[in-house]
């Protein structure tokens, strides 16, 4: 069933390679599947020069998703093929515009009674354009937003991607998370950036339609409302579109952070996040790099985020399944987490410990896809901000390429064990996990890669409810199968 699928990825890959130009350094990709644009439009003195002078962005991309679930899990595979085109205009007297269309088309056709097994690769389709007309693909405009740029400083209104603490674009599926209404970013002071942003919608991976940021729809009339909110697996399912409605909140994202380097090989960095009359956070976060003689450099860094509970926890409760046994305050979200972690670096190794401890409060709301243990202690696919949850991550990275053993290859590997509450029902049993991951690129065409991840994960032991059942099991395995090609 595989092969056809992988070969079409294939064949579009062989039309990339050969077709289009491999001189194009217009953007380049991380490993993280972030794009950055390498050239941009330029500024201009005639308006007629604002689009003649502006500059066509393009994606191709492939992903395939192989699940191999476990007892309590359905194994499925899921394909999607397809990728963007951005344009950005060129700049007149500080304005310009930026517009960018994404799709996805998934060739193996999903039926609609199946559409429940989907918790592995959903991202490549809409689950609702599939259970209310029977279509497997889909289309977005995620990008359509006008800038106006002076000194270091832009502010850009519309629909966009954003990179914060608490909101991201987490562009690893087929199309991005994207948030409309108005972001500023400031770096006019030394070794200082700032980021203000308003968010009044936003748009998940397997979404066609901008939504509101922070609600679940329990519209009764339509069965398939769910999939037209935030329906993110971290979202709070209390906080719903009648219970919000009622008291007359309007859910909207404010966001306050900066990041200042100005102490050699130390970064500060904080950020404020706020859904008004629901719930909001504050994050510190310090790092700083020791430099050995012998090459080898050791950063440790510390982060600490406090979740307060402006209202949300009355209205949804602590958990964010509204299952609340085993909360010492089912109707309060107030919590915090504590995180750590410590890097060596050597040539072209590093070797990470990490860890979190989320406090036994209640569940930490972060349905915008920036993980609030990212970078510590979250693992691929993972959710482990549950209250009372304590993660330890190991994790090795190498580059063959910077070592002069194999051209374009980066390999990372880590291991996980996750500590989840075992009297809370609401959360899921323990699991230790393992992934491996390898990126390569090509020197002769520097814009294309291919990267393949996988996971294995394992229950570390049955947790029984008081009412006799268990938890679900969380094991099972995982293949992702990535290509992009940037033109």
């Amino acid at each position: 069933m595989f092969i056809p699928i992988l070969l079409l990825a294939a064949t579009l890959t062989t039309f990339a390679s050969k077709h289009l130009k491999k001189d194009s350094a217009k953007q380049r990709i991380n490993c993280n599947m972030t794009v950055k644009n390498i050239k941009r439009p330029p500024r201009v003195d005639e308006f007629q020069k604002l689009f003649s002078e502006g500059i066509l962005y393009g994606r191709l991309r492939s992903n395939t998703f192989i699940f191999d679930g476990g007892p309590d899990d359905v194994s499925h595979y899921s394909t999607g093929l397809g990728g963007n085109l951005t344009y950005k205009s060129a700049r007149y007297k500080g304005f310009s515009f930026t517009t960018g269309l994404y799709t996805s088309q998934n060739p193996n056709h999903v039926k609609r009674e199946d559409l429940g097994d989907y918790r592995y690769g959903k991202d490549t389709f809409s689950r609702y354009a599939v259970a209310t007309q029977d279509r497997d693909g889909m289309t977005a405009l995620t990008e359509n937003y006008l800038s106006y740029k002076k000194s270091r400083a832009e502010l850009k209104v519309g629909r966009f991607l954003l990179e914060s603490y608490m909101l991201k674009s987490h562009d690893t599926k087929m199309i991005p998370v994207a948030f409309e209404g108005a972001n500023l970013r400031i770096k006019t002071l030394p070794n200082t950036k700032i980021q203000l942003a308003y968010i009044n919608k936003m748009k998940l991976r397997d979404h066609e339609g901008f939504h509101r940021v922070l609600a679940y729809n329990d519209d009764t009339t339509n069965p398939y409302a769910q999939w037209t909110g935030n329906d993110d697996g971290a979202m709070h399912r209390g906080l719903t579109y009648s219970k919000l409605d009622a008291k007359g909140i309007d859910d909207r994202i404010i966001v306050v952070e900066g990041k200042n380097s100005s102490i050699d090989n130390t970064s500060l960095q904080f950020s404020y996040t706020a859904v008004p009359q629901l719930v909001s956070s504050l994050m510190l976060e310090g790092s700083y790099k020791f430099k050995i003689d012998s090459g080898l450099k050791i950063k440790p860094a510390i982060r600490y985020t406090h979740q307060f509970d402006d209202g949300a926890g009355v209205i949804g409760g602590a958990n964010l399944k509204a299952n609340t046994t085993g909360y010492k305050n089912p109707n309060n979200l107030e919590n915090a987490i504590l995180s750590s972690r410590i890097d060596f670096i050597y040539g072209a190794g590093s070797f990470r410990v990490g860890y979190s401890d989320v406090k036994d409060g209640g569940d930490i709301i972060a349905p915008w896809h920036a993980q609030p243990t990212g970078g510590y202690s979250r693992q691929m696919s993972g959710m482990n901000w549950y209250a009372n949850t304590k993660t330890t991550m190991f994790r090795a990275d190498y580059d063959l390429a910077k070592a002069g053993l194999v051209d374009g290859v980066h390999i990372m590997s880590r291991y996980t064990m996750q500590d989840f509450d075992d009297n809370k029902p609401g959360t899921t049993a323990d699991a230790n996990i393992f992934t491996f991951d390898i990126v390569k690129r090509f020197k002769e065409n520097p814009n294309l890669m291919f990267k393949m991840r996988t996971a294995f994960v394992r229950e570390d032991h049955k947790v029984a409810n008081l009412d006799g059942t268990f938890k679900k099991d969380p094991t099972y395995n995982a293949v992702r199968l990535e290509m992009n090609y940037l033109f």
